[in-house]
This record gives C-alpha cells, structure tokens and sequence, in this order.
C-alpha cells in the first residue's frame, strides 16, 4: 500500500537536497571572480588576448611613431603567461635605444596614451615588482622582437582584459634610479605607443609564434 504524505511535506532526501543546492549557490556567488569566460571551451582550457599596437593621438613632434602588436596566450590561471611583442617604426641608425614596455592601469585612449594611468599594480607594491612590468627591449634595425613570461594574468578578477599596454620613450630604471618616479615608473619617459587588451582566437598567436620561432632560426 502506497503511504500518502501530508500536502507540503518534504522528505529526509529532499530536505537534503534542498540544502546541497544552496551550499552551491553560495560557493558560486562567492566565487564569482573565479568563474571562467567562455573562451576557455573553445580553447581547450587556454586563453589568448591581442593587443594593436599605434602611435599615442597625443605624441609630439620629432619622436618616433611605433605601429606593431603584443599578443598573449596563458593556458590555465597557475600557469605563466606569456606574450609575444612585434613592433615597429623605431629610428634604424645609430646605436639601437632601449625601450619600456608596460601594462597600464585602464584601457582610456580618450587623451592617447597618456589617459591609461599608471603602472597596472594591483598588490600596490614598487616597481619593477608590478605583474606587467615587461623591462626593456632593443630595437634591431628599427623593429623590436620578443617573447617573455609575465606575472600578470589573463584569468580572474585580476586579469589584464582591457587594461592597456605602452611603450614607452626611454630606458626603465628597473627601479634603481634612486627617486620617487623610479620606483613608480622606472623614469621611462614620454609614451609613444599603446594599445588596449582583448580577447583573442588562437590562430593569432600561433601564426604569430611560428613566425617568431623560423626568424630565431635563422638569426
């Protein structure tokens, strides 16, 4: 014979159900930040972002004008990023100048380079401690070419997504210039370039990455 439960009633399972769905609920809500962006599905578990690189709206007269890109490619959030620099437009005679190269805090092109803030430094430590300080790059015959692991990341609510990466006039101090400025920006001078992070599909960096693999070859 079939036992009739009283209208409203729930059971021991069902109760215990109940509880289980909103422990869930809670452990996502807290974890928001942690959740990953679609993109990771599609790319197996690994995430690209792609940066076009242009000449500052505000740079004066007389410096160089810096075209290139930075692509990005990290594939899970304990894993290092990396990020393939290709840039151009740098003055090909006389001994090469060492450039900086820096994420910055926002990715604000309204006032060219000069709105994207300061240093991306989300532990509010000095620099050159902050996760986008990338240091400094040779040009060979006008263009600069590099591959480099960074501190930043591509995953969670510390992501680089939208924040902006500058190259900079001058040479980074790496924060040994003994002043204020130097332990915030290294004294890097003027910014001649930037560009702001997004999302990207693979094939970008793996054209990219094979192209700067075959001229390491041949160098």
């Amino acid at each position: 014979m079939m036992t009739m439960r009283p209208h409203g009633s729930v059971s021991v399972l069902e109760t215990a159900l109940l509880v289980l769905l909103a422990a869930f609920q809670q452990c996502v809500w807290a974890h928001t930040d942690t959740l990953l962006p679609p993109e990771i599905s599609q790319h197996n578990g690994t995430l690209y972002g792609v940066c076009k690189v242009r000449p500052s709206s505000s740079l004066p007269d007389g410096l160089p004008k810096i075209y290139g890109q930075v692509l990005l490619k990290q594939d899970h959030p304990q894993g290092k990023l990396q990020v393939l620099l290709g840039f151009s437009g740098f003055p090909a005679e006389g001994p090469p100048q060492p450039r900086a190269v820096h994420i910055h805090q926002y990715g604000d092109l309204s006032r060219g380079c000069d709105s994207t803030g300061g240093h991306y430094n989300p532990y509010g430590v000095s620099h050159p401690e902050h996760p986008g300080d990338f240091g400094n790059f040779a040009p060979q015959q006008g263009k600069i070419g590099a591959l480099i692991e960074s501190g930043a990341t591509l995953f969670g609510g510390l992501s680089v997504f939208g924040r902006a990466v500058v190259i900079h006039e001058m040479v980074d101090d790496l924060g040994r210039g003994g002043d204020a400025g130097s332990l915030l920006h290294g004294n890097a001078g003027r910014r001649l370039a930037c560009c702001v992070i997004g999302t990207a599909p693979s094939n970008r960096w793996d054209v990219q990455h094979k192209r700067y693999t075959r001229q390491l070859r041949r160098s």
